[in-house]
């Protein structure tokens, strides 16, 4: 009989313990469905890089978020920019890596060649809150490879501002740039407004631009012969090399432009100088708004980078997104991370900074972005420019390439050591054997 009960007891827990490790133990199917991870939340890590206001934005909206997603435990792991690629390309080979990156356009090119990005096209194309028809084309493009998404867009950055000191124009009786002007213009402003004290040293700069292939476009030159599949530098030609010659005699022939010594010798970057009324323009990206917001004792804006003279438009651009890794045990949380990270709520938290033009249309032309009725006001003019935005050659070795053989080159140009002619042909042979060989 004792036999019998004893049997009949340990019939029952073996029956529990059958129906536990199912999920289906009383009070605890929810739970399971909810966290499958053995009823632990799934841990997501998360690589970026950004300043203190950037990193606040994105610890404020993962915060939120979680309130709606308590199965997924997101850990974010804040990485100076300086050392980025390396440091996540090191523990990517220790298998150490996290499970989503954020990346910069040009960043992408080297983890998408190191084929370590997981293809996010099933992901998207499966998901009814995703639309790849409001994103900018262009920059969808760029994260694209053999028609395979591999990067979220989060922001995009054509290298586009003229930012510009009204009052200075205003003392000058100069009327203010407009979206049309052209290159000629430009410098004829710059000179107007440059200013040199009794001995003959500049005390106000009319402009400063560093983006130097904004002018290599819009003489009508080319950094490579297809910037999706470059084989050729043509930074040789008679266009490119007249758009590097314009830029540096800026500098050294109208001295409208400081040179890296006088910045160095000024001890203060070109925001400052704008700041302090040292400098009438200056050409970057929307990212200077922030900063540029402190300013109260004149009035700016921004105008769209010239057109050339001949009336073409070109501008390099930077822009990020967010990818999964391939080596991620959970690609369908981490996809959801990416979501929220690059989402419309996320788009819209940054675009109210000023800091970030949104990836998505619609809320770069909306009360978010273009309409959001602070300086600079004309901001929407951002829309139109992505239309003329041109991204760094697709290859991992252009990186390579522009630190070793073509910025120390252009260096001793714009420092006036070498004319544009010189400065490309000591470099040209040497850019194309790096092409060759990727």
């Amino acid at each position: 009989m004792k036999s019998g009960r004893a049997s009949a007891i340990f019939l029952t827990f073996f029956l529990f313990l059958s129906l536990y490790a199912a999920g289906c133990a009383p009070g605890q199917s929810e739970a399971q469905k909810a966290f499958p991870n053995n009823g632990l939340p799934t841990e997501i890590k998360v690589a970026f890089w950004g300043a203190p206001d950037e990193v606040n934005i994105i610890a404020g909206i993962i915060d939120e978020w979680k309130k709606s997603h308590p199965d997924i435990l997101v850990k974010l792991e804040h990485t100076p920019y300086r050392g980025y690629v390396d440091k996540l390309l090191t523990r990517i080979a220790g298998r150490s890596a996290p499970d989503i990156i954020c990346t910069e356009v040009d960043l992408f090119v080297t983890f998408q060649s190191k084929n370590v990005l997981l293809d996010l096209t099933p992901y998207v194309t499966a998901d009814p809150e995703f639309n790849l028809k409001d994103f900018y084309p262009q920059i969808i493009d760029r994260f694209t490879v053999d028609g395979k998404l591999y990067a979220v867009p989060r922001d995009t950055a054509p290298f586009a501002c003229v930012y510009y000191n009204k009052k200075m124009f205003d003392e000058a009786k100069i009327p203010y740039p407009t979206d049309e002007w052209d290159i000629n213009d430009m410098l004829e402003k710059a000179q107007k407004l440059t200013k040199s004290d009794k001995d003959g040293r500049v005390t106000q700069y009319g402009f400063y631009a560093w983006a130097w292939m904004n002018f290599v476009y819009a003489f009508g030159g080319s950094l490579v012969d297809n910037v999706k599949n470059p084989t050729e530098c043509i930074l040789n030609t008679k266009n490119s090399v007249e758009g590097l010659q314009f830029y540096s005699d800026l500098i050294n022939k109208h001295k409208v432009q400081p040179s890296a010594t006088t910045m160095t010798n000024l001890a203060m970057g070109v925001q400052g100088m704008f700041m302090t009324g040292r400098l009438a323009m200056f050409s970057s990206g929307i990212w200077e708004t922030p900063g540029l917001r402190k300013i109260q004792d004149f009035e700016w804006d921004v105008v769209m980078f010239p057109k050339g003279p001949s009336g073409k438009r070109g501008f390099g651009t930077g822009g990020s997104g967010y990818c999964v890794l391939k080596e991620t045990k959970y690609p369908k949380e981490a996809f959801e991370v990416v979501k929220a990270l690059s989402g419309k709520n996320a788009q819209m938290k940054l675009a109210e900074t000023g800091l970030a033009q949104p990836a998505m249309m619609s809320i770069a032309m909306s009360k978010y972005w273009a309409d959001d009725g602070k300086v600079p006001y004309n901001k929407k003019m951002l829309d139109r420019a992505m239309k003329y935005v041109i991204y760094d050659p697709f290859s991992p070795a252009w990186r390579e390439a522009k630190e070793m053989y073509i910025i120390p080159e252009l260096d001793l140009l714009f420092s006036n050591k070498k004319t544009a002619w010189a400065a490309v042909a000591a470099f040209i042979n040497k850019v194309n054997n790096l092409l060759k060989r990727q």
